[in-house]
C-alpha cells in the first residue's frame, strides 16, 4: 500500500472535515460581505432617489418612520442601533426636508410621534421600487423551495429562526 492509500485515521478525517468546515465557513463569510457592501450601495442610491442630500442612514431613519416601525427618537435608536446623536440629526433633516413632521401622539396627548409625508411615502415606494426590481430579478431565478430554505438560513443566521424580518 503506497502513501497515497494508507488508510486515514478517525482522527486525520475529522482534521479534514474541519478544514473542509473551515473553507466553507471563510467562502460564506466572503459573500456575506460583499452582500452587505452591495446593501450599502443600495442604501446609497435609494437615499439619493429620495433627496439628493440624505444620506444612507437618513434613508434607514425615514423607512422605519414611514413603516411605523420605530416612530420616536428612542425607537429608531433601538431599531438601527446606532447614538442619539446621529438619530437627532437625521430626523432633523428629514424635518429640513419635509419628508418627515413630527406630531401628537394619538394614544398620549403629551407625546410627539414622527410620521413620513406623502412626499416621503412617494419617494421611498419609488427607491423601493428600484431596489426591489432588481433583486426580485435574481430571485425570480430562483423556485419557490430555494427562496425558502434560503429565507430559513438566513433568519437562523440572524438568530432569528422561525421569525420573519424585514430589510427596511
Amino acid at each position: 500500500m503506497g502513501p497515497a492509500e494508507a488508510p486515514v485515521s478517525a482522527a486525520e478525517s475529522a482534521l479534514l472535515g474541519d478544514a473542509e468546515l473551515d473553507q466553507a465557513v471563510t467562502r460564506v463569510e466572503q459573500e456575506l460581505g460583499r452582500l452587505f457592501a452591495r446593501i450599502r450601495v443600495s442604501w446609497r442610491e435609494a437615499a439619493a432617489t429620495v433627496h439628493p442630500d440624505l444620506q444612507p442612514l437618513g434613508y434607514q431613519v425615514l423607512t422605519s418612520i414611514a413603516t411605523g416601525k420605530a416612530t420616536s427618537a428612542g425607537a429608531i435608536i433601538e431599531r438601527l442601533q446606532t447614538d442619539k446623536s446621529a438619530v437627532s440629526r437625521q430626523v432633523r433633516q428629514l424635518e429640513q426636508l419635509g419628508l418627515v413632521e413630527s406630531v401628537p401622539d394619538p394614544d398620549d396627548r403629551r407625546a410627539r410621534v414622527l410620521v413620513a409625508t406623502d412626499l416621503a411615502q412617494e419617494r421611498i415606494a419609488l427607491a423601493r421600487s428600484r431596489y426591489e426590481g432588481r433583486i426580485g430579478e435574481r430571485l425570480r431565478r430562483w423556485t419557490a423551495a430555494d427562496l425558502d430554505h434560503f429565507a430559513d438560513l438566513l433568519a437562523g443566521l440572524g438568530g432569528n429562526a422561525g421569525e420573519s424580518g424585514d430589510a427596511g
